[in-house]
């Protein structure tokens, strides 16, 4: 049985991700900052409710313990994110750029990638097919934010962008650390979801396909890479 934890998963790519490795025969953890909302997400899932806040230690820790207690833990889908939005409602852009709003962003973000993956990493290594996936962004792709007369080279925002070029990073670095993981980047494209005030032109059907595919992969797959749909995708 192949047990998988998925932060931010009570709605959401988080929740139709949940959805598809439930039906794919994997026991899962739905990691919400809320309890009662995640309590429900998971009775209507058929899964596992766990109360993980990515943003505080002790969540994640105490997160870490119960699922140790369960049994073990083999893919982590680092899924929970935020895209930061000013007072008006409008994405983060240079001129509104504060270090107090990129820190708040980095915090669930960036931060809380590392925080959740050094808590769960001793469980990871236990399994004989351990899986890590980052839930990131074409905004990640330097490639793309800097190809003039694009979607992804007209998006005004900073800090979301910044913070998932780190996620690729990271993502990058753990995979050359850890080479018995298989740790990827996954785009999921412009999905309707509370993070973009539903404005997507996906569905959370087609946006959770590449998280799906990549939670899915055994130990002859890729590490180290950053794919969408479509295939791999440029830095």
């Amino acid at each position: 049985m192949t047990t998988t934890l998925i932060t931010g998963a009570n709605k959401g790519l988080g929740f139709e991700t949940a959805r598809r490795l439930i039906a794919a025969g994997h026991t899962v953890y739905v990691g919400s900052r809320d309890a009662g909302r995640g309590r429900l997400a998971a009775e209507r899932l058929g899964a596992r409710a766990v109360l993980l806040d990515v943003t505080d230690d002790a969540s994640v820790a105490a997160a870490a313990k119960a699922v140790e207690a369960d049994g073990g833990l083999d893919v982590l889908v680092n899924n929970a994110g935020i895209e930061g939005r000013t007072e008006s409602g409008g994405v983060i852009g240079a001129a509104e750029l504060t270090a107090d709003r990129m820190r708040t962003l980095f915090e669930t973000n960036v931060f809380g990638v590392v925080r959740v993956t050094h808590a769960f990493l001793p469980l990871l290594r236990r399994s004989a097919a351990p899986v890590v996936v980052n839930v990131s962004s074409g905004l990640g792709s330097m490639a793309r934010v800097t190809a003039a007369g694009t979607p992804t080279y007209a998006y005004p925002g900073v800090a979301y962008p910044a913070s998932k070029v780190a996620v690729n990073m990271l993502t990058v670095q753990y995979a050359k650390a850890f080479p018995e993981l298989r740790i990827n980047a996954v785009e999921p494209g412009f999905t309707a979801t509370d993070l973009n005030g539903n404005t997507g032109t996906q569905s959370v059907e087609e946006g959770a396909e590449i998280i799906v595919r990549m939670a899915l992969i055994g130990p002859d797959g890729p590490t180290g890479g950053y794919f969408d749909a479509e295939g791999p995708l440029p830095w």
